[in-house]
């Protein structure tokens, strides 16, 4: 057994796994990444806040079938201690509104707990800037 994970490390890693698992569309990995107390907090309109592991999987599926060929595209990401900050770009192809693309910058904080697991995380994204380019697209 190696040296344990300092807390910055196990906070890179946790956040790289969690990332990791939304781009493969694997909601069990996904949902794997976090607490049983896991906070999901979204500041945009068109987000759905959650609270607690089993409510949050209960979404992923859902959200998974709508947001088709999801991809997170890691800009920055500043690590401190149990905390991180993760600058992202996101594309897919939205299934309820015909499947068409949407390109979108945002950013998530994250709170990591001593066993390596997401205990918090809030996610910040311009949903009029999604909304815009549904409305421009034939």
């Amino acid at each position: 057994m190696g040296e344990p994970l300092l807390s910055g490390q196990l906070t890179r890693v946790a956040v790289a796994r969690y990332v990791e698992a939304l781009n493969a569309h694997d909601a069990d990995a996904v949902a794997a990444c976090v607490s049983e107390d896991f906070v999901n907090e979204h500041t945009s309109a068109l987000g759905r806040s959650v609270t607690g592991r089993h409510g949050y999987r209960a979404n992923l599926t859902g959200f998974l079938a709508d947001f088709v060929d999801l991809r997170y595209e890691v800009e920055d990401l500043l690590v401190e201690g149990d905390r991180a900050s993760l600058a992202y770009r996101m594309s897919f192809r939205l299934a309820s509104a015909g499947g068409r693309p949407v390109v979108v910058r945002g950013v998530f904080r994250f709170r990591v707990d001593a066993d390596g697991l997401i205990a918090h995380r809030t996610d910040y994204w311009d949903s009029g800037e999604v909304r815009r380019q549904l409305d421009t697209q034939p």
